[in-house]
């Protein structure tokens, strides 16, 4: 009989549910906050079941040479160091979903708070002062709601405000103007939103790309007299820049359920005059904290007896006779995601993924799934192969499978394709006798790429010295280049490179790299190796 460890609070009825499907469980709400304790007794258990106070670091894994699964009752996962578990094979799962509707309905919750200033009238009543005439709000009936992010949670922000009668915009790079229409909701590009909106709301992950999104710089293109709610990620706005635009009166209001630090023990914000602040609350209601613990036993115990697996972040869903034969190709799938995720900038439209010769004949819906989580962690780090097809629908992505007969000199390939309203973007690459995936074609150019962490791809016109000008630059500047991969269309036509790296670009190599006026598109990478 599999044993399990719930090494946090869960409720008794997720417990439950472990004994009932006939999985041995010890329930030790505290024991996660004991990391001794809890590196002493691990070694005995194939599962653990935890919320965000148990840290699962390499050090603990090393004591559970029998842990096979680790289910994060949530969705956050930064207290598992998925790669170390990775390494051990322990499967990580999460619970994407369970706590969507709270999310969404603390981000209108707040908005209501702002719009009418509640907090600080309660305080004021509560005090025995009758501030009637301090406290004149605004109505969010007729007014327009700027949403930036529209997924899973954004999706249900955006169900409720259309249902408070008010008028959405919504600002999301995967969002097809099908899906908006779906929606009932106005795509528009982030400046016109920022000009336009009474109120906004974010509802996107914290990546390179969203890091700062309400940097100083928008936060001042916005419409005087705005209103900001913020349950997404702490970061995603600059605190800063914030409270200056809310003390010289340009932004009315702002609520903020996370923070840059956490906890927000101290904030430029705090203290403002209508400014609603919470402690992370988002996902703080007995509804969903029910749903995430039920979900994950239930994962849990399907894994521990039957082997199905679902919303892992580390490993596919595919049976155990599967995963032998196709894992080197799922990793393939994933880096073709990927570079094309970290190419592509535009609305992604449709996702066209072509399977040749022994490719063809695998688990289809997982290498599928591979590819299109791949092309979401550009803008989504925290997509797996579980969530990523459904975040793929709910942004009006068409995702299109084609198998043909083996055809060339590869026993099987794999060819991705994005599509957006301007271009297409193609890559190819096929795992080799080592089990190594590798890039063959990049734009119809053929290379012969190995995959590393950190890559670097420029495009040029072949014309001499640029291949001279690529390595003196990065010599120059200490990069060492572990592969390099030249290919080109025809003599003075395109070309590409594509280089394999020991460390990731500095943001001074780019700009050096671009100054010499040599490459049409320089872009580094990062790969999950």
């Amino acid at each position: 009989m599999p044993k399990v460890l719930v090494s946090d609070k869960l409720s008794e009825t997720a417990v439950q549910i472990f004994r009932d499907r006939g999985v041995e469980v010890d329930y030790l709400p505290d024991v996660g906050k004991d990391k001794d304790k809890l590196a002493e007794i691990i070694g005995q258990y194939d599962g653990l079941a935890i919320r965000s106070a148990t840290k699962v670091t390499a050090k603990l894994l090393e004591s559970a040479p029998n842990l096979k699964v680790i289910g994060r009752a949530g969705i956050g996962v930064d207290n598992v160091e998925i790669p170390a578990a990775s390494k051990k094979g322990v499967i990580v799962m999460n619970t994407p979903f369970g706590n969507s509707v709270t999310t969404a309905e603390h981000a209108i919750a707040l908005m209501f708070a702002v719009a009418r200033q509640l907090p600080e009238a309660s305080v004021s009543t509560h005090a025995g002062k009758w501030e009637k005439n301090r406290f004149m709000g605004v109505e969010v009936f007729n007014k327009t709601l700027g949403i930036i992010g529209a997924g899973n949670i954004g999706s249900i922000v955006i169900d409720r405000a259309l249902g408070l009668r008010m008028k959405v915009l919504a600002y999301d790079p995967f969002l097809s103007e099908d899906r908006a229409v779906e929606l009932g909701v106005k795509k528009v590009e982030l400046d016109e939103l920022l000009a336009k909106a009474d109120f906004i709301t974010l509802h996107v992950p914290l990546t390179d790309k969203t890091r700062n999104i309400l940097s100083r710089e928008n936060l001042a293109k916005t419409k005087k007299g705005v209103r900001i709610v913020n349950a997404a990620r702490g970061g995603l706005i600059d605190e800063d820049a914030l409270a200056d635009l809310l003390k010289s009166g340009h932004v009315a209001g702002a609520a903020l359920d996370v923070f840059a630090v956490e906890p927000a023990t101290e904030s430029p914000l705090f203290n403002l005059p209508n400014v609603v602040v919470t402690p992370h609350l988002g996902a703080s209601t007995n509804e969903a904290q029910e749903n995430v613990a039920l979900q994950v036993a239930e994962q849990m115990a399907d894994y521990l007896l039957t082997g199905a697996v679902q919303n892992a972040l580390n490993m596919p869903s595919v049976t155990a006779e599967e995963a032998a034969v196709m894992g080197p190709w799922i990793k393939l799938a994933g880096h073709l995601g990927a570079f094309i995720g970290q190419m592509t900038d535009e609305p992604i439209k449709a996702i066209n993924v072509l399977y040749d010769g022994v490719a063809s004949e695998m688990n289809l819906k997982a290498l599928n799934a591979a590819v299109i989580a791949g092309v979401m962690k550009a803008t989504n780090p925290d997509v797996n192969m579980v969530s990523a097809p459904v975040m793929a629908h709910e942004r009006g992505v068409q995702v299109a499978t084609t198998t043909q007969a083996k055809t060339g000199v590869f026993d099987g390939y794999i060819k991705a394709t994005v599509v957006t309203d301007t271009r297409e973007r193609s890559i190819a690459g096929t795992v080799f006798s080592d089990g190594k995936p590798r890039f063959i074609q990049i734009r119809g150019i053929n290379v012969d790429a190995e995959i590393g962490e950190h890559m670097l791809y420029t495009r040029n016109k072949d014309v001499p010295g640029v291949i001279g000008a690529l390595g003196m630059t990065l010599g120059d500047l200490g990069v060492n280049i572990a592969n390099f991969t030249l290919g080109r269309t025809g003599a003075g036509n395109d070309a590409i490179a594509i280089l394999y790296l020991d460390e990731a670009l500095r943001p001074e190599v780019l700009e050096a790299l671009r100054a010499t006026g040599k490459f049409l598109q320089v872009r580094p990478l990062h790969f999950e190796v």
